[in-house]
């Protein structure tokens, strides 16, 4: 595989993700002026996406639904955008021709965290999508069998912030009407449940 020289500059950089998300296959998101690469997702991570979304849909009201790999867009600034694993938006998102969602279209942004990803690159994103104005992050780490809620962003921090274990019931502000079903979710390694 050949990658073409590139010269990423401000201005330019969503030109350069887009490029290297075509030569390569890497999921490419821009935070804070930075290029981020992320692998293409295991099985497990992809489980723990696919039986979120098969929980969320159905309690969803007319007009809402789940999407995987859709961009939110940092406002005023056509260089910054990220990609959660899976967003919940208004079913016009379906028909529009923009690659780019509003953050104020978002209900809610899911972040399922990569084996090998770092805490300080967790807390970046998590006040990507506070400054931004994302309502609603819920954030799944498949290492420890962890999750965390953050709701109402001010100020690029979230004020709300709610954690939990796998297999403690997980609630959702609305329009959700149920809560999520933790215990079904997938670890990474052996898939051991921690004690």
């Amino acid at each position: 595989m050949t990658v073409p020289a590139l010269s990423p500059r401000p201005g330019n950089l969503r030109e350069v993700a887009e490029e290297i998300e075509r030569a390569t296959g890497l999921r490419v998101e821009i935070l804070g002026g930075k290029l981020v690469m992320s692998p293409t997702p295991r099985g497990k991570h992809a489980g723990t996406i696919k039986r979120l979304s098969r929980q969320l849909s159905p309690q969803l009201p007319d007009g809402l639904d789940a999407y995987e790999m859709s961009s939110i867009a940092l406002p005023d600034d056509p260089d910054d955008y990220c990609t959660p694993d899976l967003v919940v938006l208004p079913t016009e998102w379906e028909e529009d021709d923009e690659w780019l969602v509003d953050p104020g279209d978002v209900e809610l942004a899911v972040e399922v965290i990569s084996k090998s990803e770092k805490a300080k690159d967790v807390t970046a994103k998590n006040g990507w999508y506070a400054t931004a104005g994302v309502r609603t992050l819920l954030v799944v780490d498949p290492r420890g069998g962890d999750w965390a809620l953050y709701t109402h962003p001010r100020d690029g921090v979230y004020q709300g912030v709610l954690h939990g274990k796998y297999g403690e019931e997980l609630p959702l502000p609305a329009p959700f009407t149920r809560p999520v079903d933790t215990s079904c979710l997938p670890l990474y390694g052996d898939g051991a449940r921690p004690a």
